[in-house]
Parts: structure tokens; sequence; C-alpha cells
């Protein structure tokens, strides 16, 4: 059987997963910031598309020495917003020898939710996946698969843009990007009603990552650590706590979070405590398999 792959061009990082025989060859993510400044320019900036696409000769180099021709390639958030995603997608599609597919939120959410979800118990179900992205968070609830999903327009990055302007951020900017956060969950809550009947929170993305790590006190990164780790929500409190209020210069510093992700982790820390929040969930099941894992499945 031959490999297989799929990259993810987020608008925070971008991923690779290789896999052959149900095993994984190689999982990478780099953080790029692809969608920085999007929200007030509506484009995608020369530099982030460079870093982008450098990281993106790097994973071609990764993906000839596996055998693979042709991997699946989307791209996400900062690209469904991008004037000029053509130009980006078209240098994309020159290193990587395929054609990045715009994703739709609620494709990402229902991808995300079948990654997730596939090797968990069913008698835990219904599911409620939560995928917090750079630029939007994505909702998606049922059992083996996705019966409601939703797409919010606020991520890690977006709401470090929009709201938290400090270093470290103001109360008073913490609270309003709360209040931007609850707002956008009762407008989900009302599209997806079934999301408040779920049974276990489940998360995914870096945010919930490393906040995990964070919580371990991982000094490198393990997923066999982090993934299926079961995250209280006062442990994600006390973590956005402390993350909350210390400088960037001493956040970089905390293990289990990577610096290129403390500029934006309180931004990610918000969704996260608003959404356990509002739903009053007493934990949240952190995977680190996702929507790369069901497009390599597919």
């Amino acid at each position: 059987m031959t490999a297989r792959a799929a990259i993810d061009i987020g608008t925070n990082s971008v991923r690779l997963l290789v896999v052959e025989d149900g095993h994984d060859l190689e999982r990478r993510a780099v953080i790029t910031r692809l969608g920085e400044g999007v929200d007030r320019s509506g484009e995608l900036s020369e530099t982030a598309m460079e870093r982008t696409l450098a990281t993106l000769v790097d994973f071609r180099d990764v993906l000839d020495g596996y055998g693979v021709a042709t991997p699946r390639v989307v791209a996400t958030s900062a690209a469904r917003d991008a004037q000029n995603r053509d130009t980006f997608f078209a240098a994309a599609t020159d290193v990587l020898g395929a054609a990045p597919e715009l994703l739709p939120g609620e494709e990402e959410a229902r991808l995300s939710f079948e990654g997730a979800v596939a090797g968990l118990d069913l008698g835990d179900a219904p599911f409620l996946v939560v995928d917090i992205g750079g630029g939007s968070t994505e909702l998606a609830v049922g059992t083996s698969t996705p019966e409601g999903v939703h797409s919010m327009n606020v991520g890690a990055v977006r709401l470090t843009e929009l709201q938290l302007h400090h270093d470290p951020p103001q109360p008073e900017e913490l609270t309003n990007a709360l209040g931007l956060v609850e707002d956008r969950l009762d407008d989900a809550l009302r599209i997806v009603p079934a999301a408040e009947d779920a049974r276990t929170l489940v998360g995914v993305g870096g945010t919930i990552t490393s906040v995990a790590a964070i919580e371990i006190g991982l000094p490198v990164y393990d997923r066999d650590r982090v993934h299926r780790f079961r995250l209280s929500r006062a442990a994600a409190e006390d973590v956005f706590r402390t993350l909350a209020t210390e400088s960037l210069a001493d956040r970089k510093h905390n293990p289990g979070l990577h610096p290129d992700r403390a500029d934006v982790i309180v931004g990610g820390c918000v969704v996260l405590v608003g959404v356990m929040r509002r739903l009053r969930a007493p934990e949240l099941v952190v995977c680190d398999a996702d929507l790369l894992d069901a497009l390599v499945a597919g």
C-alpha cells in the first residue's frame, strides 16, 4: 500500500500528515501566520504568503521522500476571507503539484468531527467537537457522523488582532473578547441547538493541545500524552489566567507552549474558556486528530 498525505493551510499554521497502512509516517505543523492582517486588509500579505510557500517547499521535499506525488491540499479561514487567494493558490500549486481546495467552514467542521471522533468510544456520544483555529472556530455535533455543523468567524489570530492590543491584555480587552465569543456562540447555538445537549465536549486545534501541554507541563510536546487528555474547566481557566496576566516575553517560557504561538494563545484561550463557560462543560477531551486525519482516511 502506498503512502497518502494531506496538507492543511490554515490562518496560523500549515500542517502535514503522511500515513501508510493506517500508521503515521510524518506529522508536522509550522506556524507561518498566513492570515496575519487579513481582517484589516482583506488580502494575504506578500510576506505571509512567502513564509507559507517556503514551508510548502519543505513539505514537498518530505512528500518526495515518501513517494507521494499528489497530496490532498485544503485551505481554510484566511483563504476564505482573502480577495487575493487565487494568487496564493497558483503559487502553492506550482510548489506542491496539487491545487489547494478552499474548504467552506461547514465542511471544515464536518471533517474535524470525523477525524476527532474516529477513535473515541461511541458510548460517550453524542459529541460536540470544537475546533479552535486561527481565523475561525468550528462546531460539529453528532454520534459517529456530524448531525449539525457551524463555523464561527472567530479564532486565536482574529480575536487577538481585533481585541487584544496591549501586552499583557487589559482587563477590559479580555472582557470585550469574551463578550464577542459569547455573542458568536449564542448565534451558533440557535443554528445548532443540539450542541447544548452533547454528552462529551471534544477539543481540537493548536490552542487546545497547547493548553493541555501547558497543564501537563511538557518541556517537549508529546502527542501520546496530549491526545485524549481530559482537560478540566478549572484547569483551562487557570492556564488562561496565567497566560493572560503575563507579558509576551514571559509567556514564551511556559513549558508546553511553542514560542511562535505565544502572541495569540490568549486569544485562543478566550475562545476555549468562553465555550466551556457557555456550555457549562466540566471538562473537555483533547484530540490531536482532526480534519487531516479525515482527509487521509477519505
